[in-house]
């Protein structure tokens, strides 16, 4: 671990440097990497350096501890009692803080729910999902932003995609991405069975300009009326957008900006970043590497996570993780969920 703090140390001298050199600033996506970078070094020179500071209160106060005073050993004694367990969290700390990040942790999300299998229970209990990620947002204090939205037949939602704009939003909600199975009786159900129901959840880190190269020939760009409720715009203007990439068949379309230009722009970044997602698959099924259901870029084909009403019990199939909180959970309060599910990321890519 020396060897690696030393290179993450000198790491950030350069990084620095960089950061004062004027070219820099003439760069926006070298200068908001490079940023990036600094914020997670930084935390790593900080906690090495409260280690150094209390390894040298420690040290001293195991000196003192022996004295032959009594009083004065005793209260040494209880400042190494109270070190020792603090150092062991920051080496902890500083080991995952050392392990090579992923480099898009730390980017921006765009995050897509859509109603699966159990017709209109399925999209109320997207609906629900909505309602977590969005509580789960307010809680981080991130910034969500919608991109586009459908509604099922009964309320719910049948789909909808949004951005989510925070630090480390994508590193910690990137392992929601798959199948969401809900176990409870439908609000129809006059007989009381429970029915089972299921949303995806697509989780896409935001791609940059440099990620993904599209060319204006690569496109064939619609342009239609909105529909649904909304403002002026809605139903009177070829406001909507719907854009395909030609080469790989992947469309997409906003509607729920009140500009055809808006509304470009904001499919133009679902685009992108449904694009650096393919990418990424592509990349890791050339070096034979599956798409892990329990870490990793998630695999949305796979049933991740299961919602029993009647057992209030939540269940992360991933893990083997189960938690009897299912109401706390569905209003956001998702951490010891992703806690864990880091942890076991972070395992993986220490090679634990």
């Amino acid at each position: 671990m020396r060897a690696r703090l030393e290179a993450a140390l000198a790491r950030a001298a350069e990084v620095e440097r960089e950061l004062a050199d004027p070219a820099t600033a003439k760069d926006p996506n070298k200068l908001k990497a490079l940023g990036r970078e600094h914020a997670r070094l930084e935390r790593i020179r900080k906690t090495a350096d409260r280690q150094d500071k209390l390894e040298d209160e420690l040290e001293q106060a195991r000196e003192l501890a022996r004295d032959t005073d009594a009083a004065l050993a005793e209260l040494a004694q209880a400042d190494v009692d109270r070190l020792e367990p603090e150092l062991t969290g920051l080496a902890e700390a500083l080991e995952d803080l050392l392990i090579p990040p992923d480099p898009l942790d730390d980017r921006d999300t765009i995050v897509e729910i859509r109603a699966g299998t159990g017709g209109d229970e399925a999209s109320l209990f997207a609906g629900d999902l909505l309602r977590m990620y969005t509580r789960y947002t307010e809680r981080q204090g991130w910034k969500l932003e919608m991109m586009e939205f459908s509604e099922g037949n009964v309320g719910g939602v049948r789909e909808a995609v949004f951005k989510v704009a925070g630090d480390h939003a994508f590193g910690r909600l990137r392992y929601e991405s798959g199948v969401h199975r809900v176990q409870r009786v439908p609000a129809t159900e006059a007989q009381g069975r429970i029915h089972t129901s299921a949303a995806t959840v697509a989780v896409l880190p935001e791609a940059e300009d440099v990620d993904v190269s599209i060319g204006d020939k690569d496109l064939k760009v619609d342009v239609f009326r909105s529909s649904g409720p909304g403002g002026q715009s809605v139903n009177t203007t070829d406001s909507a957008v719907r854009i395909t990439h030609v080469p790989t068949g992947v469309v997409v379309q906003c509607q729920d900006q009140k500009s055809q230009l808006q509304n470009k722009v904001r499919a133009m970044e679902v685009l992108r970043a449904r694009l650096l997602d393919r990418m990424i698959a592509e990349q890791e099924a050339e070096r034979s590497r599956e798409r892990r259901a329990m870490v990793g870029t998630g695999d949305r084909s796979a049933k991740i996570r299961t919602y029993n009403f009647p057992q209030n019990r939540v269940t992360d199939h991933r893990i083997n993780l189960t938690l009897h909180r299912l109401e706390g959970i569905l209003d956001g309060e998702l951490d010891a969920l992703v806690d864990e599910l880091r942890a076991s990321s972070r395992s993986e890519r220490a090679g634990v």
